[in-house]
């Protein structure tokens, strides 16, 4: 294997890392679990006799579901909601540079969940911040890569092409550039950039236009925008249902709107997650 790769939902997605302030003495870092049943929207649990749909998770169905889904997909079996995906993701793969432990990466996942990238590619450490993904990293295919080589082999054996994002002296931009159908767009760490590897490496690199007086922009805003920019060119737009389309049957919940059949009651007050 090129990389290791870890499946949406494996039970490591669970847990993220949080670097305390502290005093000398104090814990390198403090551990996270998420709770996906805290996301804030949902609805109740199911009104009447409940459909038999091999997708539907019977705890969902019994105690509701608040995750952090679209309505077309509440009370699906995380399972389910990503083989569905699979049958639809973009021919775009999105990768970041890990080197120093960079907190925009959750970010970058979320966006490539939103965007419906193939796969994101992490090189460095294995360890990051999970908490600004959302929970978005259990539906997503995540691929690890200990150097820019193997990233670089990868996309070879894949026909893809590595695609640098960076306010380089030379950079192409991004706004006026066609970006390949099968692209792997680069995202470098946080403050540095793309390493000098990874720019040797690129086949293309693109800048994003700025009009202030910041130097730059994150790498979690940066990522969105080089998504976006491909879905523009390569994608149509989506047919699913409007939010608040929940299943009927589904019951009353906070957030996203209740479902056309009355459950028996509001699921309650929920914490609203941070973005």
């Amino acid at each position: 294997m090129l990389a290791d790769r870890a499946a949406p939902g494996a039970a490591f997605d669970r847990v993220c890392w949080l670097r305390p302030v502290g005093g000398p003495g104090a814990a390198p870092y403090r551990r996270i679990v998420h709770d996906e049943q805290d996301s804030g929207v949902g609805v109740g649990p199911w009104a009447g006799p409940w459909p038999d749909d091999p997708r539907l998770d019977p705890e969902l169905l019994a105690g509701g579901d608040r995750r952090n889904v679209v309505d077309r997909y509440r009370y699906w079996r995380r399972e389910a909601i990503v083989a569905d995906l699979d049958t639809r993701r973009h021919d775009f793969h999105v990768a970041v540079e890990n080197w120093q432990h960079d907190f925009n990466i959750g970010t970058v996942v979320r966006t490539a969940n939103a965007f419906l990238a193939r796969e994101v590619h992490i090189v460095g450490r294995r360890r990051w911040n999970r908490r600004g993904a959302m929970v978005t990293d259990r539906y997503q295919h995540v691929r690890y890569h200990p150097g820019i080589e193997e990233l670089l082999a990868y996309a070879a054996d894949a026909g893809l092409t590595l695609v640098g994002i960076d306010n380089l002296a030379g950079s192409v931009p991004l706004e006026s550039v066609t970006l390949p159908r099968r692209s792997l767009l680069l995202f470098g760490q946080e403050g540095p950039g793309l390493s000098e590897p990874a720019r040797r490496a690129a086949s293309l690199v693109c800048s994003i236009a700025q009009y202030g007086s910041t130097r730059s922009i994150n790498a979690g805003v940066a990522s969105g925008i080089a998504m976006h920019a491909w879905i523009r060119q390569h994608a149509t737009p989506p047919t699913e249902p409007a939010a608040g389309s929940v299943p009927a049957g589904a019951g009353a919940g906070a957030g996203a709107g209740a479902g056309a059949g009355a459950g028996p009651g509001p699921v309650g007050p929920m914490p609203v997650a941070s973005t």
